[in-house]
């Protein structure tokens, strides 16, 4: 048989083993994926179905009912119904107008009930308005503000009563936002201004306009309870001041005269600026540090207290908190208490059909709270049977539970055999290699009884080669001991004889050719020819019955190819011995 004939049939049978355990691995691995996405994609949906139920249902029901809790605080200050519907509407309009949440604006309304008195048909939710929008105008929290107006309204409640309490608050919002502009402060350290000065100015007889110029020009230097705490030193000492300075700072009734004219007074005495002895006559008359430091600073710009004067004098409501509110919202804030607005709103209008099965549910619920005192024995059979139906329950979902663990292993399971198969396959490929190497080897051994002693050689030459190669590393471990300096004594007398023994080994290999043409393993003729088809046989790709079915086929497609090579005997007639084979090298060179 040709050597290239047996190589191709080598190969043909490589391959045939090899498609076989390929096919089956490529369709365990895509049968092992689809089951994996269907099972992930089950648990994923139902995940999601799942979540998605919970959270539309409670976004649904959430707004409305955390407004009617909100709702519920303030109904316990005996706020009638009519009330609480104008709160609530007026809330829900708050939230989607200056995107803040609907249920903190009842909330507050709680804190407006509680320090106001006497609020009556929709004050509530005015007042509950005007706060909310004020705090929002002035960079503050409704907390803050709701104190502020409690303390504002006990330092002007006549003004408020006179005024009507809805049209007064309204017009304390809109002068206090245009104070905190105009001043630049914030509604924080405003209302701790207000906090310090309590109602000494009021009883006083000094207006709210005049009282927020004072605070505010201070401000300009100092923080809002610093200016609170002077301007009722000043008042505090105006009194025993007049007196001591010659001067009158009341009016015909008794009432302290207005800033600015006191200040007038003070500029005729003493000029527009004070010296030193001038200080500290001012101190001795108001009797505190505080009170001159005020006056200072005021007389120094009475042209800016006149004017802030008349610019808060000239509002009249709310507009200017209005707008400064508008500004601090943007529209995405405001869509997104849109959406809560028309969720709660949805919720109120379900309640009145929801609430009486509700509190059927509840009242059915205390109902079977009695039996369980009245009957105990029914009671711990029901208990038992809970139990029962919760085990079962538990039982199923673990069962559930176990077969999707099931399914997931019998996944991991298909791929362990999936890598069990590959290795299989690739120590069958390797089997198979090793198999047909060690066959074309026995074959070239039979055919040639020679090639045994040329592998010896070759084997010989090969260890010869390593050990001199390594043959210092190996000589270095053993010299360090006396029996390894023997045993390197004997090898070195060895090696000698080794190297002799390669001159001639090495003449034979360099020979071979000859020795084996001598015997006649090569042919006269040549190599045998062989078929164009055979040189380079085409791969085609695997066919389900396999490659040796494939290339079956091939050679029965392709007979007008074929090349029959005629058969060669080789006779030996006699012994050839190694004079003899030596003579014929030496007459062929």
């Amino acid at each position: 048989m040709s050597t290239k004939l047996e190589k191709l049939t080598f190969a043909i049978n490589l391959l045939d083993r090899v498609s076989a355990p390929v096919r089956r691995i490529q369709k365990t691995l895509g049968g092992m994926a689809s089951s994996s996405q269907a099972a992930f994609g089950q648990i994923g949906t139902g995940a999601m179905g799942v979540g998605a139920a919970g959270y539309s249902l409670y976004r649904f029901i959430n707004p409305a009912e955390q407004m009617q809790r909100a709702l519920g605080e303030v109904a316990s200050l005996d706020v009638g119904e009519n009330a609480l519907k104008g709160l609530s509407n007026e809330a829900l309009a708050y939230s989607v107008k200056y995107g803040r949440a609907a249920e903190g604006f009842v909330r507050s309304a709680y804190d407006i009930q509680s320090s106001i008195e006497g609020l009556k048909g929709n004050d509530l939710a005015v007042f509950t308005n005007a706060g909310n929008v004020l705090a929002s105008a002035t960079k503050s929290d409704a907390g803050t503000i709701t104190d502020y107006m409690g303390t504002m309204h006990g330092i002007f409640k006549q003004q408020a009563a006179a005024m009507g309490k809805g049209n007064w608050i309204e017009l304390l919002a809109g002068q206090t936002a245009t104070a905190v502009q105009m001043f630049k402060t914030d509604g924080s350290k405003w209302a701790a201004g207000w906090t310090a000065l309590g109602a000494n100015a009021t009883a006083a007889g000094i207006k709210m306009t005049e009282q927020m110029a004072v605070l505010g020009r201070l401000q300009a230097t100092m923080s809002g309870s610093e200016a609170g705490t002077k301007y009722k030193a000043f008042l505090a000492g105006a009194g025993k001041a007049q007196d001591k300075l010659g001067l009158s700072f009341v009016d015909s009734e008794g009432n302290l005269l207005g800033m600015l004219d006191i200040l007038g007074k003070l500029q005729g005495k003493f000029g527009d600026t004070l010296s030193l002895a001038e200080s500290d006559a001012l101190k001795d008359a108001f009797g505190s540090d505080e009170a001159v430091s005020l006056i200072k600073l005021l007389m120094a710009d009475t042209d800016g207290l006149t004017e802030s004067m008349d610019k808060l004098g000239k509002v009249t409501g709310m507009e200017k908190a209005e707008e400064m509110a508008s500004k601090m919202v943007t529209p995405l804030m405001r869509i997104g208490e849109g959406v809560t607005a028309l969720a709660t709103g949805l919720g109120f209008a379900l309640m009145p059909a929801l609430n009486p099965v509700i509190d059927g549910m509840a009242d059915g619920a205390a109902a079977m709270t009695r039996w369980t005192t009245e009957f105990p024995n029914i009671t711990r059979w029901i208990g038992y049977g809970i139990l029962s139906v919760i085990g079962l329950t538990a039982a199923l979902g673990g069962l559930a539970m176990i077969a999707g663990i099931v399914r997931i292993a019998t996944i991991g399971w298909g791929m362990a055999t999936l890598f069990a198969k590959g290795v299989s396959a690739a120590f069958s490929v390797t089997l198979g290699i090793f198999k047909a190497v060690m066959w074309a080897v026995n074959a070239a051994m039979l055919a040639n009884p020679i090639g045994l002693i040329i592998a010896g050689i070759v084997l010989l030459i090969a260890g010869v080669a390593a050990v001199i190669y390594w043959w210092d590393d190996l000589k270095a471990a053993f010299m360090d001991t006396s029996w390894g300096q023997a045993i390197m004594g004997v090898i070195d007398g060895l090696l000698g004889y080794l190297e002799a023994l390669i001159n001639p080994i090495g003449w034979v290999m360099d020979n071979i050719g000859g020795i084996m043409a001598y015997v006649g393993l090569e042919s006269s003729s040549g190599p045998p020819a062989t078929s164009p088809s055979l040189e380079a046989p085409r791969r085609s790709t695997v066919q389900p019955g396999g490659v040796t079915n494939h290339i079956a086929k091939t050679f029965a497609s392709h007979q007008s190819n074929q090349k029959t090579v005629g058969q060669q005997n080789i006779h030996f007639h006699d012994q050839t011995d190694s004079q003899t084979i030596k003579e014929l090298i030496s007459l062929e060179t």
